[in-house]
């Protein structure tokens, strides 16, 4: 791939195995808006940028030349989606029926806190409300950008607060844990930056220490804010999922890349409730 200066930021050349919409509005990620012409706007590392996929030719305006390697990262452009497509198809014709259906999937590689905050929200929620819940909550203790957006609010911004202090962005029950999760990640009584190196179950024990951190939000976490692609989150859409279409094999069957897999069987049931009828 080559990245070259545009008028209105950079460009990305040679971009395969990439569909900005299955990536960036598949649930993975809460702060992407489709615009009218195809391209997404959206905040990610405390930049607003607009994204537009054209043939394989992807243009990320108001983004510096410097900021080329964080992008690039962050789509996962580094990874041979390709190959691990072709690789896990043969475990199942189901999930070669599934990665086929949305190929342009990839994992996000997302801000841990922000991560980790966002599928605390998620809990019991779909992606319409998730989104206006975090919308609110940048917009109420985010700091506003040049360009009008808002960043995602540190840890330590929230840890001063009270769950009432939260009411404005209706989150509901999911307030206290947000705020717990930020006290205890401030404090350093949760250590974010162990989690891409400690052991899988241990990582997720680490998350678990914050109220509402089930396994479900951990592993999410673990995927999405720490590229730990060997997780396997279960939501309700996915233990249907694998009951119904993959009722011999467990998480542990799809092996070192079974995230990946998961997001392929994840956005494939979503999109066609009609299999479990």
């Amino acid at each position: 791939m080559e990245c070259s200066k545009t008028a209105n930021g950079i460009k990305i050349s040679g971009v395969r195995d990439l569909d900005l919409g299955e990536t960036l509005d598949c649930g993975q990620s809460f702060r992407w808006k489709r615009n009218d012409n195809g391209s997404f706007s959206g905040v990610a590392f405390n930049r607003a940028v607009t994204m537009d996929l054209i043939g394989t030719d992807l243009y990320i305006d108001n983004a510096p030349m410097e900021d080329y390697d964080l992008w690039y990262n962050y789509l996962d452009l580094q990874l041979d989606y390709g190959k691990i497509r072709n690789d896990i198809s043969k475990l199942h014709p189901v999930l070669k029926e599934a990665s086929a259906y949305a190929p342009g999937i990839r994992i996000l590689r997302q801000e841990p806190w922000e991560a980790l905050c966002t599928f605390i929200i998620s809990q019991n929620n779909n992606i319409k409300r998730i989104k206006g819940i975090v919308e609110r909550l940048c917009e109420n203790f985010g700091e506003k950008l040049p360009e009008g957006e808002y960043t995602f609010p540190t840890a330590e911004k929230l840890s001063v607060l009270s769950a009432e202090d939260l009411a404005p962005i209706r989150a509901g029950f999911r307030s206290k844990y947000i705020i717990d999760g930020a006290q205890k990640v401030s404090s350093g009584e949760v250590n974010l930056n162990i989690c891409y190196d400690l052991p899988y179950d241990d990582a997720r024990q680490e998350l678990m220490k914050i109220k509402g951190v089930g396994t479900k939000v951990a592993d999410c976490t673990l995927l999405f804010g720490f590229h730990r692609v060997d997780a396997f989150p279960l939501d309700v859409w996915m233990k249907r999922a694998m009951e119904k279409l993959f009722p011999t094999m467990s998480p542990e069957d799809f092996g070192e890349y079974a995230g990946i897999a998961q997001q392929y069987i994840f956005h494939y049931s979503r999109m066609n409730p009609d299999i479990f009828e």
